[in-house]
């Protein structure tokens, strides 16, 4: 389990990514707090102060599954899950 650096990551994409994870994903906060993303209170939360236009500038998601990792480096590199 590690955490990922994302930089202008599209919100929707990044709950959708949460809701199909096998594992637990993690939205770090800039003040310190770790939200649980597949939870929708936290969406609404992440939504209202971590945003600008719907967008992630930047933020740190770790995820407790190793496929989920792999899965979200390559939906942050790419804009999309694999690189076909």
């Amino acid at each position: 389990m590690s955490d990922q650096l994302i930089h202008n990551f599209d919100f929707n994409q990044l709950i959708e990514f949460a809701a199909t994870a096998k594992g637990e994903v993690f939205l770090k906060t800039a003040e310190g707090d770790v939200l649980n993303l597949k939870s929708r209170l936290t969406q609404l939360l992440a939504l209202s102060s971590s945003l600008d236009w719907g967008n992630v500038g930047e933020a740190t998601i770790t995820c407790t599954d190793e496929e989920d990792e792999s899965r979200l480096f390559r939906l942050n590199l790419y804009g999309r899950e694999s690189n076909d």
